[in-house]
């Protein structure tokens, strides 16, 4: 695999995530009108942080490629392990059903019972959202020449917090498509599909990002995972760069941290590290861990 779109993956979900930062939950409109189009790295808004602060979303994403680089593959019990760890840490920003599943997780519940009490336990509306598809992409990396492996492994790490299979098998199509980014297929989205035969919620999303026919008006920011699905890989397969793509999603506001993470992984595979923005890279938390544990994971 390209070593520059390995790097991409994980440097773009942190570009997206950072530049979504300041301004989660807001609307486009009182974005507009506090900072005009963002195209930088801006410090406070949301969260009160410094430029290039990351959030929940590459943490996670981290532990998770932390363990597959120290376990030599996929570990759920060590990844839950960490995520526990992180979590006990006190992050300024985590998910709600991220929260409540590692916390039974902590009190001693396993994890596959913690997580599907979580979701049974969760009305519809907030049972499916994308705190799992976020911090998904470091296993495209490292098992990009292995579909059975990488669905495999998909899944299982949704449903260490999120068992909704609209958020298992959204894990999977979005590594499947990333996977088929770095290894250059043609139409990694038609693939992904073709491969899982997801949902009927996924498939009636996203099968209009293959063909073009959607409207992007339609589009929408929220932590629902089809729509954060929807709406990272329109952006992410159509726009003409990284940077384009990123701008556009998080001034959309909403939920701008973690769909520009999933954009910003789908552009950093599709384009490469060396097409981001060096002037978001220069400010981005953590840029010389994400470079070396891509390189490790593609090479493990």
């Amino acid at each position: 695999m390209d070593e520059d779109r390995t790097a991409g993956v994980l440097l773009g979900l942190a570009c997206g995530d950072a530049l979504g930062r300041p301004i989660e939950f807001e609307t486009p409109a009182r974005i507009l009108a506090q900072y005009g189009e963002v195209t930088e790295m801006l410090a406070n808004g949301t969260w009160g942080k410094p430029a290039g602060t990351v959030t929940d979303d590459t943490d996670m994403a981290l532990c998770l490629a932390r363990s597959l680089v120290d376990c030599g593959g996929f570990d759920p019990d060590d990844v839950a392990e960490r995520f526990v760890a992180w979590y006990d840490a006190g992050p300024f920003d985590v998910g709600n059903m991220t929260a409540k599943a590692l916390s039974r997780i902590r009190d001693g519940e396993s994890w596959e019972t913690a997580s599907q009490r979580v979701w049974e336990e969760s009305p519809e509306g907030s049972n499916a959202g994308n705190g799992s598809v976020m911090r998904a992409p470091p296993l495209a990396v490292a098992l990009a020449d292995d579909h059975s492996q990488l669905v495999e492994a998909s899944e299982t790490s949704s449903r260490i917090t999120h068992a909704d299979p609209r958020c298992t098998a959204g894990c999977a199509v979005l590594n499947l498509t990333l996977a088929g980014l770095l290894v250059g297929r043609a139409d990694p989205l038609s693939d992904a599909l073709g491969w899982l035969d997801p949902t009927a919620a996924l498939d009636d999303a996203l099968r209009p990002v293959v063909t073009g026919d959607l409207d992007p008006s339609t589009l929408r920011s929220t932590g629902y995972v089809v729509d954060t699905l929807q709406t990272a890989l329109w952006h992410g397969l159509h726009a003409d760069s990284p940077e384009r793509a990123l701008v556009d999603v998080v001034n959309m506001g909403g939920d701008a941290d973690t769909v520009g993470a999933v954009t910003g992984a789908v552009v950093g595979a599709r384009f490469g590290a060396s097409a981001l923005p060096e002037r978001w890279l220069a400010e981005l938390d953590g840029r010389s861990e994400l470079r070396a544990l891509a390189t490790r994971l593609a090479t493990r």
